[in-house]
């Protein structure tokens, strides 16, 4: 069964995404970047207000590959309270040189997942084996170029499945995302991901920096089904 991750960037979002039953709460903020992050206080903000009702993810930001940098952020994110921690590998060298550091915040207890992007050529199964080395908690496939398409643009449902299949063999988290629509979930529900992402689709007018729509967020809702909603169709 697959949840639905709703992507905020403000409190009031947040809220909106939660009344309207998001899984989890993905802060990010849209107009810095695939991944851009935001800023301490406003994740504190949000997970001060919604810490009991749902789960909280943020990103760290559209960053380099230095490690000292991102480890540093990792620790700030990390220290808000956020469940899990987001951090891209935009590059080779993100995934050969930071990501085996991130072990040294996972042995404390972090759970960070790793953001790969469809749209970026990179080896499935040594990627995940390097998360699953690195005690990362899950991976999770996206789009880097959000103008370039969406994810299943760049990548076909038995590529999904491959690459879904694999980190679930090595006991990680999975989540897809990347420009997806309403329509895209009845592709992506058979390859049962653990959270399917959404950040556009959810906005008003469909533009991913305008603010989230309640009617366009309950619409998602709908079409992904919960435990609840199982049980009473069998």
């Amino acid at each position: 069964m697959s949840g639905f991750l709703a992507s905020v960037d403000n409190l009031n979002d947040a809220i909106v995404a939660a009344d309207q039953g998001a899984d989890i709460i993905d802060l990010k903020d849209p107009k810095q970047g695939a991944l851009g992050g935001l800023d301490i206080n406003t994740i504190h903000s949000i997970v001060d207000h919604l810490w009991e009702k749902s789960l909280i993810s943020a990103t760290v930001g559209d960053l380099e590959a230095d490690v000292s940098l991102i480890m540093q952020r990792i620790g700030e994110v990390a220290d808000t309270g956020v469940d899990y921690v987001k951090v891209g590998m935009f590059s080779p060298q993100h995934i050969a040189d930071c990501l085996p550091a991130f072990a040294y915040h996972t042995r404390r207890g972090i759970n960070i997942i790793a953001v790969l992007f469809a749209d970026h050529e990179f080896d499935v199964k040594a990627t995940v084996k390097a998360c699953k080395r690195a005690h990362l908690t899950g991976v999770m496939l996206d789009t880097a170029g959000k103008n370039a398409g969406s994810l299943l643009l760049h990548r076909k449902a038995n590529e999904l499945n491959k690459f879904v299949h694999t980190a679930k063999q090595h006991g990680l988290l999975t989540g897809l995302a990347g420009s997806l629509r309403q329509k895209d979930i009845e592709t992506l529900l058979p390859i049962n991901p653990d959270y399917i992402g959404f950040r556009t689709a959810l906005c008003r007018n469909l533009k991913r920096t305008e603010p989230i729509c309640e009617i366009a967020t309950r619409n998602i809702r709908n079409c992904i089904p919960t435990a609840l909603t199982q049980a009473k169709t069998a």
